[in-house]
């Protein structure tokens, strides 16, 4: 074959005497099945960007033709002439969310040259350039016509998909990062080789923007944690001047969140070293009020959203250890730690909240777990369900070998949930407050691991031991590629045939 030139363009009218003849060649098993002049003039008036050819030696080979639909108002259940209006193509709507494959093929005798490949290619960047949710197509089976006395089509699809069978239609669409939604009965009637049955395939635009209502929605978000020094405050006030300081500093370098540590105000406690230590932690608990009023304030005047690490806060007569989002517009949420460690229950008497959710904000999906919490993958996983971008993990530990758990632990938790996770905690020493005497901690923002982050999975660190803060970007839409496109995919590829979790006697 003398390959002289290979291009790839979008179709033209003249184009189709060349058309006909090799989707004919294409469509040997279906007699009369080639497009009308009238259509091809027809799709070019309404969408010419999306009817794209292949040519070999000028010679058109191949090609792609395609509609833009308003895909909720045919949902999965339709059949190929529902969805091109009978030929008619009133189906098509600039306005509408999905590219919609309406035919593919490439001449028999160019095929191995990878040229449908291309197509779908150009295909996917349209779809990109459009701003598409996805691509959707019906697709023959062809080869089910040699299983059909002993596999059901849902069976011989799984078999193609395990590369057990060969279906030169599905294994192709497959391997180009198509899945499929679900089997579709009398999607072409007349296509005999695939028995009346058709695979709904889909293609994810992991670029796709959803036109939103919320201004300056970000992808690049500007994370600060601070590295919070322990040390005495004689009052309330001193201490949150000590914080104002922080939150100012952040806010001058545009971030969008802000992390202090897990209970960051205990130096407060030393005014109660006569009381006993669940006594006196109760009585620390009532600075928790003014302290959340500050920061309220705080985080709408310095313009950033923030994670006041924790504090302990008596509800119903019961010690809890709680974490607030304060947002900066003024709005304000909580998250309660549902792990007390063992020496916070026989110290303190603190008891486990029983409630876990992801929390809007203007800079993405957050979860918050407060330091033990992320030891348990479980609690991490719900939140990922839940589409998490970013963890944010407050915590408080005495020794290096405490803090290992929760550094290990949120590193394993930003890969197995392909999101980013953002650590802080104290440091120093407290010698006057009984109970809270050394601190360690080295705070940083973990990546997932794959192409596209950095290799050892640590975005930015603090150095250990040492009062400062750490300013780290994240880039959100990077997540979405490596939901879809990642090394591995681990919250696509979990059995959830075989196990899953529940919470609140709820399936997750």
């Amino acid at each position: 074959m003398d390959l002289q030139s290979i291009e790839l363009r979008t179709l033209e009218v003249q184009d189709y005497q060349e058309l006909k003849k090799s989707m004919k060649s294409a469509y040997l098993d279906m007699d009369e099945d080639h497009w009308d002049m009238a259509s091809i003039k027809k799709l070019l008036k309404l969408f010419p960007e999306g009817q794209v050819c292949v040519t070999v030696n000028g010679e058109v080979v191949g090609c792609a033709l395609s509609i833009i639909v308003d895909y909720a108002k045919f949902g999965d259940n339709h059949t190929y002439k529902q969805i091109t209006g009978g030929g008619s193509f009133k189906t098509h709507t600039d306005k509408g969310d999905v590219l919609y494959g309406i035919e593919i093929f490439v001449h028999p005798k160019y095929r191995g040259l990878r040229l449908a490949r291309r197509l779908y290619e150009a295909r996917k960047a349209l779809c990109e350039k459009l701003n598409l949710k996805s691509i959707i197509a019906g697709g023959r089976i062809p080869n089910y016509q040699k299983y059909q006395n002993e596999l059901t089509p849902r069976q011989y699809i799984d078999k193609v998909k395990y590369k057990e069978i060969f279906d030169p239609t599905l294994s192709f669409q497959l391997s180009n990062d198509f899945h499929v939604r679900k089997i579709l009965r009398n999607y072409l009637p007349e296509d005999a080789r695939s028995k009346g049955f058709a695979t709904l395939i889909e293609w994810n635009n992991v670029y796709y923007e959803e036109i939103s209502s919320v201004i300056n929605q970000k992808t690049v978000v500007r994370i600060g944690l601070v590295q919070w020094q322990m040390r005495p405050y004689n009052n309330i006030s001193e201490l949150m001047k000590h914080a104002e300081y922080f939150v100012d500093a952040v806010s001058d370098y545009q971030s969008d969140f802000i992390l202090f540590p897990e209970l960051f105000n205990t130096p407060l406690m030393a005014e109660y070293n006569h009381m006993d230590a669940a006594k006196a932690m109760r009585e620390l608990a009532k600075s928790t009020g003014p302290i959340t009023e500050a920061f309220s304030k705080l985080a709408v005047s310095y313009n950033v959203n923030i994670i006041s690490g924790s504090m302990p806060c008596i509800k119903d007569d019961s010690l809890y250890n709680v974490s607030y989002l304060f947002r900066r517009n003024g709005s304000m949420e909580e998250s309660v730690k549902l792990h007390p460690t063992p020496s916070e229950i026989s110290s303190w008497g603190m008891r486990g909240g029983s409630e876990l959710k992801v929390f809007e904000t203007d800079a993405g999906r957050i979860g918050i777990l407060i330091c033990y919490d992320v030891e348990f993958p479980e609690l991490s996983r719900i939140l990922a369900s839940q589409d998490m971008q970013i963890l944010f993990v407050p915590f408080l530990t005495d020794t290096q070998n405490g803090y290992n758990r929760v550094k290990f632990c949120a590193q394993a938790r930003a890969v197995e949930n392909e999101c980013y996770v953002a650590i802080a905690g104290c440091v120093g020493n407290l010698p006057n407050v009984n109970n809270m005497d050394i601190s360690y901690a080295q705070s940083a923002v973990f990546t997932p691991s794959d192409f596209g982050f950095p290799t050892n999975g640590i975005q930015s660190e603090a150095t250990p031991n040492s009062e400062m803060i750490v300013i780290a970007d994240v880039d959100l839409s990077v997540l979405s590629a490596l939901h879809e496109y990642g090394s591995v995919q681990n919250l696509k590829d979990r059995r959830t045939d075989l196990y899953g979790i529940t919470f609140n006697g709820k399936k997750v």
